[in-house]
């Protein structure tokens, strides 16, 4: 009882005074009109036409009063919106059954004049009426809610949510089902439906879906197709929902082969280049269990009878420049569609390993600089800086046209900062002044 006055007294609260009001004077207006409409039957059957004449019209204007004044109001105080809905149609193969059956009762009935027959017939046809009543009236009011993570990184699952809302007041929805629905974006986000069996009135239903997308890239969803069978599954009704979803897609980061090469090596260099630096004593504090052993100062320890650790000044040198050179080259009809297209997934490895390099030094929580021929970001611990990184590697495309090495030209007035440059171009190609400050990884080698 407690719910069913809430919402009995929700209705009373929210309730349109005037509507109500325009709508019990009409009632009115329409009753009295058909009383005197009755009343001039009966004085018409009397003889007495003149009193019939004028009761007649009396009535008819009454109702042309209404329909003039009241109705255009009410209508402006109605929602139409479901008017606006563009509803797809489907006919399913119990449907065509269906109709095959409704057919032959046609025949059936002409052909025997079975009153009967007429009488199953209209039941049948009722039903069809029926079915597209309730399926349209399911898909009106339910608004659509697609949620995604901040971070999404190639061939890895994710967890994506979505949510029906059902605002009309009076009715629940029924066997709702969710799909891409535009037919335009190669790459949509939702790739399989997802089917809501009930969706309470003035309420909401989630579902989570798993996705999982293949490569790196922007993936684009232009629209939404929320379809329904209900109530006998004759037709498929789908109701298209416009939606501007864009997300970039980063990525793999998981070690790769390559990646468990190319560390041990870049790891050499940089300790090389950085040799004799970093060591000076900044602080000593308690040890923390994420501590290295070998920062524990033994003396320190002993004297105070608690773990001691020694934390050293990172200096402003030790930082690292991680540079993506895209030139691969003008594409050459010799080799083949075969051999460009392993060319153009020799690439995607590339950015593969660059993005594991950039997460590796984030990990570490080191200093670095990412750069491509077009971007670039400041000099600032890996954490500030890591998902531009990872959205730029998202999106980057090899270039084919580029014919000089400016852009390693420019890197190689950096002496001071020690960089990792994947690039395709010839070695003899590179500035002298770079080898001696850079480690190269070259794409062809991958």
């Amino acid at each position: 009882m407690s719910a069913h006055d809430s919402t009995l007294n929700r209705w009373w609260q929210g309730r349109d005074r005037p509507g109500w009001r325009n709508f019990g004077i009409a009632m009115l207006a329409l009753s009295a009109a058909l009383f005197i409409a009755l009343f001039s039957a009966t004085a018409a059957q009397e003889g007495r036409i003149w009193l019939a004449g004028i009761t007649t019209v009396l009535s008819l204007g009454i109702a042309g009063w209404v329909a003039v004044a009241i109705v255009p109001a009410l209508a402006k105080r109605t929602s139409l919106r479901w008017l606006a809905y563009q509803v797809d149609y489907r006919l399913t193969r119990d449907g065509m059954i269906y109709l095959g059956a409704v057919l032959i009762l046609v025949l059936a009935a002409v052909n025997t004049g079975n009153n009967l027959l007429f009488l199953i017939l209209a039941c049948m046809l009722a039903g069809i009426l029926i079915s597209g009543v309730l399926s349209r009236v399911v898909l009106t009011g339910i608004d659509l809610k697609f949620d995604l993570p901040e971070h999404i990184f190639a061939e890895q699952p994710v967890l994506a949510e979505i949510e029906l809302r059902n605002e009309k007041q009076g009715w629940p929805s029924f066997s709702l089902r969710v799909a891409g629905g535009s037919k335009k974006a190669p790459a949509e986000i939702l790739t399989r439906p997802v089917f809501f069996p009930y969706v309470p009135r003035m309420s909401a239903a989630r579902q989570k879906v798993e996705l999982r997308f293949p490569r790196r890239g922007v993936y684009r969803q232009d629209a939404f197709g929320i379809s329904t069978r209900f109530p006998f599954g004759f037709f498929e009704k789908t109701r298209q929902v416009d939606s501007n979803i864009e997300i970039a897609v980063y990525p793999r980061v998981q070690p790769t082969d390559q990646f468990y090469e190319v560390l041990p090596l870049l790891s050499g260099e940089m300790a090389s280049h950085f040799r004799g630096r970093g060591h000076e004593l900044h602080s000593l504090r308690d040890y923390l269990y994420t501590d290295s052993a070998r920062f524990v100062d033994w003396k320190v320890t002993a004297k105070s009878g608690r773990l001691i650790v020694r934390e050293f000044a990172r200096e402003d040198e030790r930082r690292v420049a991680l540079v993506l050179d895209p030139f691969i080259g003008p594409p050459r009809a010799e080799l083949g569609q075969l051999a460009e297209a392993e060319h153009a997934e020799r690439f995607e490895r590339t950015v593969s390993l660059a993005a594991c390099i950039a997460w590796h030094f984030h990990e570490i929580r080191s200093v670095m600089q990412f750069r491509t021929d077009r971007f670039s970001t400041p000099m600032a611990p890996a954490g500030e800086i890591i998902y531009d990184t990872l959205r730029e590697l998202a999106t980057i495309q090899p270039d084919t046209t580029a014919v000089g090495s400016a852009f390693l030209d420019d890197l190689a007035s950096q002496g001071e900062i020690f960089k990792i440059i994947l690039t395709a171009r010839p070695q003899r190609t590179i500035p002298t002044a770079l080898w001696s400050s850079s480690y190269f990884i070259f794409i062809d080698r991958l």
